[in-house]
C-alpha cells in the first residue's frame, strides 16, 4: 500500500501540540490595523485551536503530524 500524501498548504499553516491538540494562527492581522481596537489586535496575535470536531478530519489530511 503506497504511503498517505501530507496536504502541503495546511501542513504550513498548522502545528500540532505535544497534547495532540491542533493550534493555528488567526486571520485578519495583516493589514488595514487601524480599524481595529487594541484588544482585538492583541487577541489576534494569540495562537487558536481547533475545535474537536475539526480535529478528525485535518488529522486525516495530515496523517504523519507535523
Amino acid at each position: 500500500m503506497p504511503k498517505l500524501k501530507t496536504n502541503k498548504a495546511l501542513r504550513k499553516r498548522i502545528r500540532f501540540t505535544k497534547t495532540g491538540k491542533i493550534k493555528h494562527f488567526k486571520a485578519g492581522r495583516s493589514h488595514l490595523l487601524t480599524s481595529k481596537r487594541s484588544k482585538r489586535k492583541r487577541k489576534l496575535g494569540r495562537p487558536g485551536y481547533a475545535a474537536k470536531g475539526e480535529e478528525k478530519i485535518l488529522k486525516t489530511v495530515m496523517p504523519y503530524g507535523a
